[in-house]
């Protein structure tokens, strides 16, 4: 057995674990890519990797996807499918120094004509430089770069390296690649776990569709010689429950929240409640929640709805007064009424419009006429001349001009016929019918 750099030493050797010690996850590895469970889309014959295979065209790769779904399996099986060298890494734990001489053990493999598979766990976690050093390696053929990353790479790999790379995405393992995986895990203890349907059924769930974590709560149980076969609340009594996935400043945190909005937008408060449960379950911040569905009520309610924000600022107030898990309460309520407000974007829209036209004009003055003249001087250089006072004017409207002189008058806010807004279009069409008027007079 060899390690990233040469042979292992005789003390490692000698400690190296005998196969029945070695973890169930390890002894259940596939051998070949025809045995991974749940990549069908990625493994198939006219799939991308299957393809790249039977062209004998295996280009650097990025394998995006959650803990648990077969990235590192899959990269040692196309190491072994297409004769090539597997070197495994982790960014975590490596620096230049070892990237260094895994280049340069590449180069020597190269020179006697075979090939070197570089993976690389947790890709993200190296820095532009560093990611930038593996690119002359790939260019000239030295590795074929396999980076696994949990976290968008749109956003966590530079350009560079992506445009080299392929990105395919492994998905999580549902219910009926779980139970594939949990009947292998049976075949190879030659014993059936001790369950009932439903605690079976509880049992994929705790994995949340990681295969090696349902492996570890399998080996767990298959040293348990429970007197009948245990039914779900016994199973949770004697397995520690799985946190599900979510990392509040990865990707799973950014999707979760997303779903929250879009859900609240599509007026679903059933599913508002459920995103929202799924980040609490989770661990989030109730204040991060808090303002995230403030953001809500003044990007997507608007005026439709004036009463949206001050609720969802009464639930930020009563969640710092009675904190966590009472105050969590009234965040949900926020959200089910958003959920159920009527929807508009106008203002949203109107103050998007008004600072790109700000960031425009940015130099332009107001007009004269409604500018304050405290001094002689002002006065003398027309500041407040012609400026009509609208409570002296008729129906208290003046409709004087207030945008800059050469400036035509634009148009930002375009209320809809929902909610509260029915009675802003209104007040909008008839300061435009006062505003015609006095123009033409």
């Amino acid at each position: 057995m060899t390690d990233l750099f040469g042979d292992l030493p005789d003390t490692a050797r000698e400690q190296a674990p005998e196969p029945r010690d070695r973890p169930l996850a390890d002894r259940l590895r596939p051998a070949q890519l025809s045995e991974v469970i749940g990549q069908d889309h990625l493994l198939g014959e006219d799939a991308p990797l299957g393809a790249m295979l039977a062209a004998n065209a295996l280009s650097s790769l990025i394998f995006w996807g959650p803990p648990g779904v077969g990235k590192t399996t899959i990269a040692r099986l196309l190491a072994d499918a297409s004769d090539r060298a597997f070197v495994q890494i982790s960014a975590i734990f490596s620096g230049v120094s070892e990237l260094r001489k895994v280049f340069e053990a590449a180069k020597t493999r190269q020179r006697i004509g075979q090939g070197t598979l570089l993976f690389v766990d947790e890709i993200h976690r190296f820095n532009k430089a560093q990611q930038d050093g593996f690119l002359p390696h790939m260019e000239d053929g030295t590795i074929v770069l396999v980076g696994a990353t949990t976290e968008n790479p749109s956003f966590e790999l530079n350009s560079a390296l992506l445009s080299r790379s392929q990105v395919l995405v492994l998905r999580r393992l549902d219910p009926q690649a779980l139970e594939e995986l949990a009947a292998r895990a049976e075949q190879m203890l030659d014993k059936k776990l001790p369950l009932i349907a439903t605690a079976r059924t509880a049992l994929l769930e705790m994995a949340d569709g990681d295969g090696r974590a349902l492996l570890n709560l399998i080996e767990q149980l298959s040293s348990m010689a429970p007197d009948a076969p245990l039914d779900p609340k016994e199973l949770a009594a004697r397995l520690q429950r799985r946190a599900a996935q979510y990392d509040k400043s990865g990707d799973g945190h950014y999707n979760l929240i997303s779903a929250l909005h879009k859900s609240v937008r599509g007026s679903d408060p059933d599913a508002a409640m459920y995103w929202l449960a799924r980040m609490m379950a989770a661990g989030e911040d109730p204040r991060f929640l808090a303002r995230r569905i403030t953001r809500m009520a003044t990007e997507d309610i608007g005026l439709a709805d004036p009463q949206a924000t001050r609720l969802c600022l009464d639930a930020w107030s009563t969640y710092e007064r009675l904190g966590s898990p009472e105050g969590e309460l009234a965040l949900g309520q926020a959200v089910i009424y958003l959920a159920l407000a009527p929807k508009s974007n106008a203002a949203y829209v109107a103050f998007k419009q008004a600072m790109r036209l700000a960031k425009e004009t940015g130099s332009e003055p107001p007009p004269k006429h409604i500018l304050n003249a405290p001094t002689t001087l002002m006065k003398d250089e027309g500041y407040g001349d012609g400026y009509a006072y609208d409570h002296d004017a008729e129906d208290g409207f003046s409709g004087q001009h207030y945008f800059p002189d050469d400036m035509e008058r634009p148009a930002f806010y375009a209320p809809p016929e929902r909610g509260y807004e029915r009675e802003m279009k209104k007040r909008v069409e008839y300061f435009a019918k006062l505003r015609a008027r006095r123009e033409e007079n």
